[in-house]
């Protein structure tokens, strides 16, 4: 239902009388902006010039109580809501397909307690991460994630894509480290799921929440694990003859529960794509380790570890490199060395157990390097969060002169992210580990889950039964 006239311009009042005037906002080119988020096709739709829709207006409220009325509002008028911290997600997940409002979230940027004696952090969901991780470290504390995007994402968009960060290897994903959660739902009432996430309480409805990526209500407030900054962390760079080799030294490092905050191995293209712009020269494959903690038991794992990667055919390099790593590692994730519109790529990353990994890394590498040849297609991946039972791939594929015509463009990245989709299912692996669905992937939801999907679907009309949380993402449709 499309609000106009007078029936918009009570909506609208209703929305400031619940926020504040000013925290609504109706800019044309602020309502285009949010529309979209980090993902390829809606910047390829947005440079092309094609009809978007665009949301209302953006809802800017700063308490859960805010959240709550606007909530309320737009429940009765049976408005879209696109909850968004900072719009760093590559799956559409925070585009607004439907028109509607934006709510935004980062007004809502406090930290509520830290709780030294159980090292408990309670915050809003729209604080900055890098703003959070300098004001945890300046008392000698860390959140253990440290994504890529920390510079423009927030707190409370870690959760909503079960996000990982540079050390999941050892401290885990964001859905690890949270311990509970306060949400809005669709009506505005207001709940909170149990103060830990360990129990024996029946199902736990902390993680029906994280990774809803904002289809079945708002998180207004979290509470996450956090780690005292370590007494030294050491640094590693190995070099292996091929990838089957650095596969199989991290998998009997992670079998043997070696624990390393960073394992990151990278195939001879991404050596090209990632590691070479922090301004080294190397050539082949190579693996990044760092252990971190007291420094004795840092060593110790330390030379265990370089034993196994000498045995699995490695070369040490030593320290500095890998250190140079460190220091660099955000480099290839920024201006002007992260790849950007015109130019075409997706990250159809997975994650799956050690004994499918390699045939689906070569099975996707085939795929894109033969089937789209005439366009000069590249694929690169590294392996960047580990497991004790398997692995993630983070790999790409690259076109550098894509169609010119919106559509045709669109068809085409479509068509190489369906097969490698499918690539990744055949495999033993699942449509995503970290970056989330959103409408990109959605898709393919019912693919993956077969009918589980529909029970899924059942508690997102349970709790959202007039469908406006975030609608068309997660493969749920709108009613």
């Amino acid at each position: 239902m499309e609000l106009v006239g007078y029936t918009l311009a009570m909506f609208r009042s209703e929305l400031e009388n619940a926020v504040g005037k000013e925290n609504v906002v109706d800019v044309e080119e602020k309502r285009k902006e949010l529309s979209i988020d980090q993902s390829w096709i809606t910047h390829m739709w947005n440079e092309r010039k094609q009809p978007m829709a665009t949301p209302y207006f953006i809802v800017r409220p700063s308490t859960t109580e805010e959240v709550s009325k606007v909530m309320i509002i737009c429940n009765t008028y049976k408005v879209p809501v696109v909850p968004r911290g900072g719009g760093s997600g590559t799956a559409g997940g925070a585009a607004t397909l439907y028109g509607g409002i934006v709510l935004d979230v980062t007004r809502m940027d406090k930290i509520i307690e830290i709780d030294h004696k159980s090292l408990v952090l309670t915050a809003q969901p729209g604080i900055n991460g890098r703003v959070l991780e300098d004001l945890l470290n300046e008392q000698g504390l860390m959140l253990a994630h440290y994504p890529s995007s920390v510079d423009i994402s927030t707190l409370g968009g870690y959760l909503a894509a079960r996000g990982s960060g540079v050390m999941s290897t050892k401290y885990g994903k964001a859905e690890d480290m949270v311990l509970n959660i306060e949400v809005v739902l669709p009506d505005g009432r207001v709940i909170e799921t149990l103060p830990t996430p360990n129990h024996a309480c029946g199902p736990g409805m902390l993680q029906l929440f994280v990774g809803s990526e904002g289809t079945l209500g708002v998180i207004t407030k979290v509470s996450m694990r956090l780690d005292p900054l370590p007494e030294v962390r050491l640094h590693r760079m190995i070099q292996f003859p091929t990838v089957s080799a650095g596969l199989a030294a991290g998998q009997e490092i992670m079998t043997n529960r070696l624990n390393p905050a960073v394992i990151r191995l990278y195939d001879p293209g991404s050596t090209e794509k990632s590691l070479n712009t922090t301004g080294v020269d190397l050539d082949g494959v190579y693996m990044v380790i760092m252990f971190d903690g007291f420094k004795e038991l840092a060593e110790a794992q330390q030379k265990k570890v370089l034993d196994i990667c000498i045995a699995n055919g490695g070369t040490d390099l030593g320290e500095e490199l890998g250190k140079h790593w460190w220091d660099t590692r955000y480099v290839a994730y920024k201006p002007p060395v992260h790849p950007a519109f015109p130019q075409m790529y997706g990250t159809p990353e997975t994650v799956t157990t050690y004994a499918n990994i390699e045939k689906l890394y070569y099975a996707k590498k085939k795929f894109v390097e033969e089937t789209y040849k005439e366009w000069g297609a590249k694929y690169t991946a590294h392996f960047s969060h580990w497991y004790a039972w398997g692995t993630m791939i983070y790999d790409r594929f690259y076109i550098d002169h894509p169609p010119e015509d919106a559509e045709e463009a669109f068809r085409l990245h479509n068509e190489i992210w369906a097969e490698c989709t499918r690539i990744n299912l055949e495999n033993g692996a699942v449509l995503n580990e970290h970056h989330g669905i959103g409408f990109k992937l959605g898709w393919f939801m019912r693919e993956q889950y077969g009918e589980a999907f529909n029970v899924l679907l059942d508690i997102k009309k349970s709790i959202d039964p007039k469908g406006i949380m975030n609608p068309g993402k997660l493969g749920f449709g709108v009613w």
